[in-house]
């Protein structure tokens, strides 16, 4: 085994040189041959770690990143529908309760009152129904009453 990706030292220091990121040192050619555009290919620039732009061969570059879909800003109901409906129903539904039983309260409340009330306003229908039409067209009373008086005197001596 070797020890080639170690880098020599320099003369006269006792350590290896420090690795330097801002050099482009390492992209530079190790010749300098003449390379035709057409045998090298479509290069692209790229930024590469430290922000710097980069030659790359255009078949080893990254796929272009996708624009994202554009969102939807239109504004939210501030409840939701469902929970809208379910409220809604409940009100109604409570609603319709106290109005049924307002109902039926009213209509017991009546028939309480039928048998006090309304049974003295028949029992009155009633006797007017069976007044005789005779006190009703003289406009006097209905009955005639004859009045005998009769004085008895008797006398007693007590004595």
């Amino acid at each position: 085994m070797t020890n080639e990706h170690i880098p020599a030292l320099r003369p006269g220091t006792s350590t290896a040189p420090a690795y330097d990121p801002a050099s482009l040192d390492l992209y530079a050619p190790a010749t300098a041959a003449v390379e035709l555009a057409s045998e090298r290919g479509p290069v692209v620039w790229v930024p590469d770690a430290y922000g710097r732009m980069v030659p790359i061969p255009k078949r080893l570059a990254p796929p272009p990143m996708l624009r994202p879909e554009p969102r939807d800003l239109t504004p939210l109901p501030l409840v939701d529908p469902i929970a809208q409906r379910f409220l809604g129903a409940g009100l109604g539904g409570g609603a319709l309760a106290v109005g049924v039983g307002y109902g039926i309260g009213e209509v017991i409340s009546a028939a309480a009152g039928f048998t006090s009330g309304a049974a003295m306003w028949i029992a009155l229908a009633v006797l007017a129904w069976r007044m005789p039409v005779r006190a009703v067209a003289d406009g006097r009373r209905g009955s005639t009453v004859n009045i005998r008086k009769a004085v008895v005197k008797r006398n007693h001596f007590y004595g």
